[in-house]
């Protein structure tokens, strides 16, 4: 019995400092942060003359670039469309904005397209679940707090030029993080759908 105890206490103190350890390690290891674009909050610099604001989208590396001028107000990842379905090349106009937009058409009518800026018919930025590769019909999907600020920065008129590349790719586009909404559960069809949603959108908000 004494030789029984002896090994039951040994083993409890085996299990107790091997717990420690693993909650130690747990500890030290540092939570990853930022893969998803809800957590995504990108630094802006004020638009001093709305008239020289420009937009130029890269769609070999998926970046949104608010200028004025040569400056950069304000960079973001965004997704863009895919090989059979592109985003379009060339150079456009926002020609309108819509803060509080769904999706007209199946599937998936009704779902919040928020901070619409359409360039092209049925083709627009707007707030999405952004993933590392082109994933989309066309559209360009942006940040929720991305969608919200250039929302804000750029007005009806202003140019849109979008290409394969663009100088800034080499530049501010490799200093922004590599965002990853595509394991981020679906929020569910009743706050989608419900006015929470674009409530929360302008808090710069989506949900998380």
């Amino acid at each position: 019995m004494k030789t029984l105890s002896s090994t039951l206490r040994c083993s409890v103190k085996l299990i107790v400092f091997a717990g420690l350890a693993l909650t130690l390690s747990q500890c030290s290891t540092p939570k990853k942060k930022g893969n998803y674009s809800v957590h995504f909050d990108p630094p802006t610099k004020a638009v001093k003359n709305p008239a020289n604001v420009k937009v130029k989208l890269s769609t070999g590396a998926q970046r949104v670039y608010v200028m004025e001028g040569n400056e950069v107000l304000l960079a973001t990842p965004c997704s863009v469309g895919t090989a059979s379905t592109p985003t379009p090349l060339g150079t456009f106009t926002i020609y309108s904005k819509v803060a509080n937009r769904r999706r007209i058409s199946s599937p998936g009518a009704g779902y919040p397209m928020t901070f619409w800026m359409e360039f092209k018919s049925a083709y627009g930025m707007h707030w999405g679940w952004v993933k590392p590769y082109p994933c989309t019909h066309g559209c360009v999907r942006l940040p929720i707090k991305s969608a919200q600020k250039i929302f804000s920065m750029v007005k009806t008129g202003t140019p849109l030029i979008i290409a394969t590349s663009h100088p800034e790719d080499a530049t501010i586009g490799k200093t922004l993080p590599v965002l990853d909404d595509s394991t981020l559960a679906d929020p569910p069809d009743s706050y989608m759908m419900s006015s929470k949603v674009f409530e929360d959108a302008a808090k710069g908000k989506m949900y998380y």
